[in-house]
């Protein structure tokens, strides 16, 4: 069962898995977590074609992002490759 007060939840969607396999190779290729990108596409379609309720909440977010890497020393450094 999740904590709580993690905000940060685990989410399952299908996609076929010689695309994902294909996706990751070619993220890793590039030096970009596939994860990380995938909630940057997320941000800036919210950014893009979202109504006021979706881009407060997306405000929201961003500031429990912020306050839990503040208290954890910020966000994780990238890997260099």
């Amino acid at each position: 069962m999740p904590d709580a007060t993690d905000h940060t939840f685990v989410t399952r969607f299908r996609i076929p898995r010689r695309m994902w396999d294909a996706y990751g190779t070619a993220a890793a290729r590039k030096g970009i977590d596939r994860s990380a990108d995938l909630v940057d596409h997320v941000r800036d379609f919210i950014e893009q074609h979202g109504n006021e309720h979706e881009r407060s909440e997306l405000a929201a977010a961003e500031q429990e992002l912020a306050e839990r890497r503040a208290r954890k020393g910020g966000r994780p450094k990238k890997e260099q490759t």
